[in-house]
């Protein structure tokens, strides 16, 4: 993954390998809407820097609601004890008030202390100094994360790194069902593959079947299920879909279904664009996801298009 602009920081992975070198600054600055980054960089912060020794000593929490600005500082600004470095950590900034006042210290800090700061929902002004600061170019003691939102079009990407992580694969039919059902609420995908993985019993492989199963989603009546009815004109399936969905609201909501095919029609028009509607000029739109290529190609065989 590709470093990103000063105003965003370092990306994700970036930041991780920092800690887990122990190549760290005096500063981490953890920001943005995107809360599952932030928790689990702070996560690694608390539990993985510092022997549980050491942690006795050297790791100090603070939660912003109760935060006290001189008392953060002035932990900062202790030696560590028995240790090369301590940790302070500030959860939940996003409610913290005088966060300015953190300035002078983030400005000049000391180098035995990690102090990382996590602040969801929202980032700080841009306009404001600390800002400034905390995206300065090329300062040595500051690191900053920007912690955005997945756009949709990243989840099918993420979940399989997710899952390459955990030594696990999916196939593409279960993929699309938990993406499907989940959106971009990345701590539940995780939860709901390390639900799965607890079944698995001996097996690295998810399939429909355990999405099914576990996470509670037919693989038969859903939102995908019910667009590739449409797109083969496949229309008795797709009214047997829509009964199930009328028995069952919560599992086809209108909110879900209208997107989904507005998205695939969509894609269908830009495909009827192209000069020539071979695989390998659509998959580009699809982001070279072969599968969809193909289904769209089949489908603009069936829906024409308005020259």
């Amino acid at each position: 993954m590709a470093k990103a602009s000063k105003e965003k920081g370092l990306d994700f992975d970036s930041v991780m390998q920092q800690l887990v070198q122990r190549k760290t600054r005096a500063v981490y600055w953890l920001e943005g809407e995107e809360a599952y980054f932030i928790d689990k960089l702070i996560h690694y912060a608390e539990h993985e820097l510092l022997s549980p020794a050491e942690a006795g000593f050297n790791l100090t929490i603070f939660y912003g609601k109760d935060a006290d600005w001189a008392a953060m500082i002035n932990a900062c600004r202790k030696y560590p004890m028995f240790a090369e470095r301590q940790v302070v950590l500030l959860k939940e900034a996003q409610h913290m008030k005088d966060l300015e006042k953190l300035e002078g210290y983030i400005e000049n800090p000391l180098t035995s202390t990690i102090f990382i700061v996590g602040h969801k929902e929202k980032t700080i002004d841009g306009r404001s100094t600390l800002k400034k600061l905390l995206t300065k170019k090329d300062n040595p003691n500051i690191t900053y994360f920007l912690s955005e939102k997945l756009p949709d079009y990243k989840l099918d990407e993420w979940v399989r790194g997710m899952l390459q992580h955990h030594k696990l694969q999916m196939n593409d039919q279960a993929l699309r069902m938990l993406v499907d059902h989940v959106g971009n609420d990345l701590n539940r995908l995780e939860n709901e593959v390390e639900k799965i993985t607890i079944n698995l019993k001996g097996s690295n492989v998810i399939t429909a079947d355990h999405i099914e199963t576990y996470v509670g989603i037919s693989k038969e009546f859903n939102a995908f299920e019910f667009q590739d009815a449409v797109a083969v004109k496949d229309f008795a399936k797709a009214i047997r879909i829509i009964q199930y969905f009328d028995a069952n609201p919560k599992a086809g909501s209108i909110h879900l279904l209208l997107p989904t095919l507005y998205g695939f029609f969509s894609k269908l028009a830009q495909v009827h664009a192209l000069p020539s509607k071979d695989e390998q000029s659509v998959k580009p739109l699809f982001f070279y996801n072969s599968f969809a290529a193909q289904k769209a190609i089949q489908a603009s065989r069936l829906y024409s298009y308005p020259s």
